[in-house]
């Protein structure tokens, strides 16, 4: 199926060619912010399972330039934000990028001792366009930067906002898990994503700060609404407007972190494991996660964006021009090493009779 039929099938994904977005996911978090203003006040953001980078680009257009195009800003007033994936994506001003896998505890620890490495290593280098060569704990670092000063003062501060917008299929694909069209499947694995996510909130995210991330609805919601609500006392769950209503895809929205007293990131495991039991928890939301029927906890869901504005599910005529040929646009960035690579190789070696699949290289 062409890409102008694409376009005319999916108007968001059509909006964004237009717009400058790498992909149409960045309407859902601008729709979010419309309804909850997320990024008031926000000076330090994380973005996990970032690639190809249209949130990136959100909060770098939404904080980061703003900021730098105002005649009373200063350089060490700048917005930080950093970008987390197992796969690299093409730079983004004001972004900076960090490697590594979510799901693995360390990079929590990476994440917030590595501003400290950043500010060790801008006293030493005259400020250039990358630095590709900082390592740690086995996860290598990229780090694309318009102005190194954006560092130098965040001085161990925690971030304001955490936002993550992974699914199985881009952040679980090496170890096996993707998105397979069974929705209970699909919904625990992507449980598991947002509690790997909530490993790095313990550790980054300040008192009082924010906590976004995709979840898949199903009948065992109401467990993940549960554990969000031992660390955020407000947890909405919402559906944007550019979200397909065929989608079981939703947003957690997490207000106010605020984590139990005396709590310590090494016994999240053992805490969330807690909830969904009859003794789950002294909130009344969570000791009752385990309930059914007519006593199950009640979850807030909010739709959200212009209700009046584009229908995700509806096709929309292409835009008339001058010659009476619409011509589709390109994607604005291409991912530049995606994990389906080795399966497009495979295929195009096996149409071309390429017995030894096993040498074709993935940098090829």
């Amino acid at each position: 199926m062409g890409k102008a039929s694409r376009d005319k099938r999916d108007i968001y994904y059509r909006k964004a060619k237009e717009e400058g977005w790498r992909a149409r996911s960045a309407f859902k978090l601008l729709q979010i912010d419309e309804e909850f203003n997320i990024f008031e006040g926000v000076k330090r953001v994380v973005d996990l399972c970032a690639a190809p980078g249209s949130w990136s680009q959100v909060l770098s257009r939404k904080l980061y330039l703003p900021s730098k195009q105002s005649p009373v800003s200063k350089d060490g007033e700048l917005p930080l934000i950093v970008a987390i994936d197992l796969q690299p994506m093409a730079p983004i001003e004001g972004v900076i990028q960090v490697q590594g896998d979510i799901t693995n505890a360390r990079t929590a620890e990476v994440v917030r001792t590595s501003f400290f490495i950043l500010i060790d290593l801008f006293n030493l280098f005259e400020p250039i366009l990358f630095i590709e060569c900082v390592y740690m704990t086995s996860i290598s670092f990229v780090i694309y930067l318009s102005h190194l000063q954006v560092i130098r003062h965040f001085d161990g501060c925690k971030a304001d906002l955490v936002v993550c917008d992974g699914a199985p299929d881009a952040c679980f694909i090496l170890s096996g898990f993707a998105v397979t069209g069974l929705h209970d499947m699909d919904e625990f694995v992507q449980s598991q994503l947002i509690l790997a996510g909530l490993t790095i909130v313990t550790h980054i995210l300040r008192p009082g700060g924010k906590f976004i991330a995709k979840i898949f609805r199903g009948k065992d919601t109401s467990l993940l609404y549960c554990q969000l609500k031992l660390f955020f006392p407000v947890v909405t769950f919402a559906k944007p407007k550019s979200s397909r209503n065929s989608s079981i895809e939703a947003f957690a929205v997490c207000e106010n972190y605020s984590p139990p007293e005396g709590f310590n990131p090494k016994d999240l495991h053992r805490l969330l494991e807690m909830v969904g039991s009859p003794s789950g928890g002294d909130d009344l939301d969570c000791s009752s996660g385990w309930l059914e029927g007519p006593n199950k906890v009640y979850i807030p869901f909010l739709a959200c964006g212009d209700l009046s504005g584009y229908d995700s599910d509806r096709s929309y005529p292409l835009p008339k021009v001058a010659d009476g040929t619409y011509k589709s646009l390109d994607p604005v960035q291409p991912p530049i090493a995606p994990p389906y690579k080795r399966a497009l190789e495979m295929k195009k070696a096996s149409s071309h009779g390429i017995r030894d699949l096993e040498k074709l290289s993935l940098d090829a």
